[in-house]
């Protein structure tokens, strides 16, 4: 892969069934060791409980305030400037208990691809 500036355009994020709005910053199929998406959760909403088959994703807390639920750890209150580590394969969601967004990067390696995602909420879509 050549050198390049690639620009996300905000009218690409989108709604997803997880509960959050994702815009994918970096996802390419060239560069398949990383993605970046920007996250962003709104006030009083849960994501759904999931975790990534074979892929390890962090969250860096851009804004916001959150609660982090990552299985086999202690919930942790997360906020601007923490690192969240998620191993492959672990359970994972987060919530945001604040007045403002949540908005976090989720940094996924290898990229992360939509076959990877397991929904393991026990509460129905």
């Amino acid at each position: 892969m050549n050198g390049c500036l690639h620009t996300p355009q905000a009218a690409d994020e989108s709604y997803t069934d997880e509960g959050c709005f994702i815009l994918e910053i970096w996802n390419q199929t060239d560069d398949s060791e990383v993605s970046i998406a920007r996250a962003r959760v709104a006030p009083g909403v849960t994501t759904r409980l999931h975790r990534l088959a074979g892929i390890v994703e962090r969250y860096l807390i851009l804004s916001g305030t959150g609660y982090m639920e990552i299985e086999g750890l202690t919930p942790q209150t997360v906020q601007s400037g923490d690192l969240v580590y998620i191993p492959a394969g672990q359970g994972q969601r987060i919530t945001n208990p604040g007045e403002t967004d949540l908005v976090f990067l989720a940094i996924c390696t290898p990229r992360f691809v939509p076959d990877a995602y397991q929904d393991i909420d026990p509460d129905p879509l």
